[in-house]
Order: structure tokens, then sequence, then C-alpha cells
């Protein structure tokens, strides 16, 4: 027990002490940095460029790291980006010897205590010219100046919207010095290309690079170059939110807009459909407007929006010439022979259309029990002429039989009388019975030419169906693949 006493105790002096030595260096070192600050800065003017031959180029080390995407706003064409931009140089005037400071190598002061490159994004978008944030710079021994400093920029982009949202977008970050030119600070990229490391994931954009590209360009103010280095950003929409928004309900409803057709003619609801359609189609192309620039290109939903409601607006155009033809009626004229060959025979077979009033399950039953009900008027039509000339049978015996009588009783103006109102009687119920029949006859012709134009109607029903099925599946197919 006492050694174990002895030991924790010894430990215990141990790290005291220690503690205290640390203290005592890090205290040493305060006043050395101290020392070295008053020195460093007794003369020191951070107006001018720090380099001891005025006509040597300051080199400038640029580089950039994307921490987060903020905000891409396609109408009015501007990205909004949160970097981290560390820019590196020697000052000639800000050198020490470590030894004489016990081996201090770097101090943190104020960035604006020293020299700074006046390198500013040339595409900036923003109104707020203000400074940039004053962070602490790192000053090395050897004169080497780091300075590290987070900035929110927004920066003008050629927002191309053709295949949108399917689209990938190219922004540019230029920075460039904007005083002085390549005779006096050089720029030069330390990488090929910017730090994604620290990226946050955007829930819109994926990034796929963000190369590098130093140039130099000589302006038509000056003849001297101006170097810049330009990071060019690639995005790529991510298109899920805008499928299942905008896409997959125009899809929808496209489909709808065909079984117009299959509606019937007679319920009053076929225009309708189509113009609510139209309606609907127009809600989501204002939509996908308000959020496009007012740019000659056309997005690629917004042709399909376009495409859509011209397929749409001939629907019910055709819909209204259909319904016309369905409710000719009887007063028309007949149907022309190539209509009753090519729509009637060939045509209402491919698209299964049958007669009006016929049942698609079991049309041949009502065909046959049409036939036997045709069948027994016949019959019952022979009945009745059976049944008249026994009625003219039994005439011509009683007119026998009266004549007869007639000699032998010689009884002879009372028959002859009943006779001739009988045969008169006769002929009257003659003539009513041909009117009627007639009369019935020209309705039969009438109506069956009014259900030929109904027929008519609702193939050439089924025929534009199919056409306008076909036509919204591929033009879905080819959106699609468009993305592809």
């Amino acid at each position: 027990m006492k050694r174990n006493n002895l030991s924790s105790f010894y430990v215990s002096l141990w790290l005291l002490f220690t503690a205290m030595m640390l203290q005592a260096v890090e205290s040493a070192k305060g006043k050395y940095a101290q020392m070295l600050f008053n020195e460093l800065f007794e003369d020191y003017s951070n107006a001018l460029r720090p380099v001891e031959d005025t006509d040597k180029v300051l080199n400038v080390t640029l580089q950039i790291t994307l921490s987060q995407i903020k905000d891409m706003d396609e109408r009015n064409q501007i990205l909004t980006a949160y970097l981290w931009i560390r820019q590196s140089w020697y000052d000639a005037y800000l050198k020490w010897d470590k030894e004489k400071y016990d081996g201090l190598d770097s101090i943190r002061i104020p960035s604006n205590l020293v020299w700074r490159p006046d390198i500013v994004l040339y595409n900036k978008a923003d109104d707020d010219f203000s400074e940039p944030v004053n962070t602490n710079v790192v000053l090395r021994y050897d004169g080497k100046i780091t300075w590290d400093a987070p900035a929110i920029t927004k920066s003008s982009c050629v927002v191309d919207v053709s295949y949108f949202p399917f689209d990938s977008q190219q922004c540019n970050l230029t920075f460039g010095s904007w005083t002085y030119n390549g005779n006096q600070v050089d720029i030069i990229n330390t990488l090929d290309s910017g730090d994604l490391s620290d990226f946050v994931e955007d829930v819109e954009w994926e990034i796929h690079g963000m190369p590098a590209v130093k140039n130099v360009i000589t302006y038509g103010c000056c003849s001297e170059p101006y170097p810049d280095v330009t990071f060019t950003l690639i995005l790529k929409r991510k298109s899920s939110f805008y499928i299942f928004n905008l896409l997959l309900p125009c899809i929808l409803i496209s489909f709808l807009a065909p079984l117009g057709f299959y509606l019937p003619a007679d319920s009053g609801e076929k225009v309708s459909l189509g113009v609510t359609v139209l309606l609907a189609l127009t809600v989501f192309q204002l939509m996908v407007a308000e959020i496009m620039p007012p740019s000659e290109n056309v997005p690629l939903i917004g042709k399909y929006y376009i495409a859509t409601m011209t397929m749409i607006t001939a629907s019910t155009a055709l819909t209204i010439i259909i319904m016309n033809v369905h409710h000719c009626g009887s007063e028309a004229k007949p149907v022309p022979q190539w209509a009753r060959v090519v729509i009637l025979d060939y045509m209402s077979k491919i698209f299964f259309v049958y007669d009006v009033g016929e049942n698609c399950t079991s049309p041949r039953r009502e065909k046959e029990q049409e036939r036997g009900l045709e069948g027994g008027d016949v019959c019952r039509g022979g009945d009745r002429k059976s049944h008249l000339s026994n009625r003219n049978d039994d005439g011509g015996l009683k007119e026998n039989l009266n004549g007869n009588l007639n000699k032998s009783f010689g009884v002879h103006g009372e028959n002859v009388r009943e006779n001739v109102n009988c045969c008169s009687c006769y002929k009257m119920l003659i003539k009513n019975i041909e009117y009627i029949a007639n009369c019935i006859r020209d309705h039969k012709a009438n109506r069956a030419k009014g259900i030929e134009w109904k027929k008519v109607a609702k193939v050439m029903d089924r025929f534009f169906m199919w056409i306008f099925f076909i036509m919204v599946f591929f033009m879905s197919v080819l959106i699609i693949g468009k993305a592809g």
C-alpha cells in the first residue's frame, strides 16, 4: 500500500511539473511573438506590393474549396455558392530568423495589417460590394502568407434549359486581380480543379467536377496581360422531383385525353372532357414558365406540354366533327359507297365496332332474335293474307249463295246493295294497309340511314382513339429517351 501511494505521488508531481513547464514555454513564446510582431510591423506598410524589386512579379497561389450550393436561380441565372478561398504569397518584408525567437516559425495576425492581393470574382452578380471577411492570416518565418477566407458568392451563370428537367449546367467562377496586371501579380492555381472533399450534398444538384483553367487575357483598355483562373462547376440536375410533380401528371392526363373518343356521343361529356384536360395542362405549362428564364430555348418538358395541348385541341375538334356525323339523322344523305366499304365493312371489323344497339359480347343472339321476330311477322303476314283470302272466298260463297237465292226466290235489290258495300269497304281497307306499310317502310329506311351514320361516327371514334393513344405513347417514350 505504501509503495502504491508513493508511486501515485511521484506521478502527480511529474504531471504538475510538466504543466508548469508548458505554461512557462507558452508564456515565453507569447513574449517572443509580441516582440516579433512589434519588430516586423514597426516600419511596415500594407499599401505597396511586398517585393524588393518593383519589376519583379509577385506570384499569388489560389485554391478554391466548394462547400455548398445554396441556390441556383434559373430564372435570373444566378448561382449562389459557399466557398472557402485560400490565397498564399510571399512578403519580402515579413521574414525573421526563427532561432532568434526561440524557434517561433509562424504567427497569426489580422489580415488587414498585411498587404493583400485584390483578387475578386469577375462574374459577380451581387449588389453587395463589401470587402472580404477580415479573417486572420498565417505568417511564416520565410515570409509566406496564407489567407483562408470564407465567402458566399453570387455569380452569373448562363443557364441552358433545353433539356429541363434532365439538364446539365456549367457555371464559371472567374477569379483575377482587379488592378494589378500580369507583370505585377501573377495568379497560379494550386490544383487542376476545385476542392470538393468538403462539399455538402445538395438536394437538387449533383456535382460532376470543377476543373480549373488559367487564362491570360489582354483587354481593349490596356496593353498589359491580365491573368485569371476560371473554375467551371459542372452540375447535373436531380430530376426525381420534377418527374413526380410535373412530368408524370402530364403523362397521365395525356393518356386520359384519347378516352374522350370512347365516350358515347349521347352522353354530352365528350367535348367537356377535352376542354378540362386542356385547362389542366395549361396550369402545368404556367408552372414551368414561372421557373424557366424567358429565353428562346424552350425546355423539353415545355415542348411536351405544347405537343400534348396541340394533340388535345385536335382531338376536341375531331370530336365535334364526329358528333355532327353522329347526329346526322334521317334527313341526311345516304352513306357514300366508299365509306360503306372502307368504314362499315373493313374498319368496323378491325376496331371491333358493332351495330348500334348490339352487345359486343353476344351480337349473334340478338341478330337471331331479330330474324326470328322478322320471320314471325312474315308468318303473321301470311296468316293475314290467308285470312283475307278466306274472307274473300267467304264473300264469293256469299255472292254465289245470294245469286242462287235471288234466282230461286226472285229477290235482287237488297242483296246487290250489300255486295257493293262490302267490296268498297275491302278496297278502302286495302288502301289504308298499303299506306301504313309504306310509312313503316319509309320510317325503317330513314332509321337505317341514321343508324349507318351513327356507326360511321362510332368507327371514326375508335380509329382516332387508337391513333391518339399511339401518339401519346411515342411522345412519352421520346421524352424519357431524351432523359437518358
